[in-house]
């Protein structure tokens, strides 16, 4: 009997580990932005900490600038932490995203738009299919994202994106393609980050330009996770319904219940624009996808 109830003991463990295992086995990230990114443009104006584990971006009159991952993606789920541009920050664009570098490129974006002191931050985030986007949303931030690093994430499934602030949803894309609704699924992404020059739209429609006086603005970046199927060349393993593949799961093909009250939340009073409600844009003919479930 004592020996039984050690051989369920050990296959329990065994199996704990297996679950730790298959848990970890789809993060490719190594922490360290040396190694997992490299410098697109303006490497004088890049800064990483001697380990590896933090980077800054700098925007001054010289240059902006920006990195991007060194693979390629399908499918998966990306965080960074991220402290952005203090004070007066009107005219400047912290993006960050994710972008598959073709001629009718897919992109799933969040976009930091600068403000004047003492207004709040804005976030637009923008989803491209095959070129084409016109699907922006934005919302006013509920905190300082200039005092402290704050966690952005893009969860990329099969069935949705989720664009989320520290855990909290503050976006959906669903995948409607069996309705004509165009969605993000075919062509791998890099994950991609830029500070530049924006105010001839960022701030108030660009009536608020960037003061170069208050100059160089820094957008800081640090506890990065990349848990995403890396793009071999066959679409085919990174949409398969594997244990690493935990992103493409039913559990996650919809938000959880408290996942949806944060999100109403969310669009209750943080909602500034969302395009499914611009009917003078699109001339009473809104797409289509914003007459379908979001969940």
């Amino acid at each position: 009997m004592k020996n039984c109830l050690k051989c369920r003991a050990l296959v329990i463990s065994l199996l704990i580990l297996n679950l730790f295992r298959v848990s970890v086995a789809s993060v490719v990230s190594t922490g360290d932005f040396n190694k997992d990114f490299f410098v697109m443009w303006a490497p004088d104006h890049v800064s990483t900490s001697s380990n590896g584990r933090e980077r800054s971006l700098k925007l001054d009159q010289v240059s902006g600038s920006g990195f991007a991952s060194n693979q390629m993606f399908l499918f998966g789920q990306m965080d960074m932490q991220i402290k952005l541009v203090p004070g007066n920050s009107a005219g400047t664009v912290l993006a960050y995203y994710l972008a598959s570098d073709q001629p009718n490129r897919d992109e799933i974006d969040f976009e930091f738009l600068g403000n004047v002191s003492g207004q709040p931050y804005i976030v637009q985030t923008n989803i491209y299919v095959d070129g084409f986007d016109n699907r922006e949303e934005r919302i006013y931030l509920w905190f300082d994202p200039t005092e402290d690093f704050h966690t952005y994430s893009i969860l990329w499934n099969l069935h949705q994106i989720v664009f989320m602030i520290d855990s909290i949803p503050i976006r959906l894309y669903r995948n409607h393609a069996e309705k004509g609704v165009a969605y993000p699924r075919w062509q791998p992404m890099s994950i991609k980050t830029s500070l530049w020059n924006g105010d001839s739209w960022a701030t108030r429609g660009g009536l608020d330009k960037i003061d170069w006086s208050k100059s160089p603005f820094i957008a800081s970046f640090k506890n990065y996770t990349i848990d995403a199927c890396v793009w071999k060349g066959n679409p085919r393993f990174c949409r398969a319904d594997s244990s690493a593949n935990w992103w493409n799961k039913r559990s996650f093909s919809t938000l959880t219940r408290v996942q949806k009250r944060w999100f109403k939340w969310v669009r209750n009073y943080h909602m500034v624009y969302d395009y499914c409600q611009d009917n003078q844009r699109f001339q009473n003919n809104l797409p289509k996808e914003c007459f379908l479930p979001k969940y």
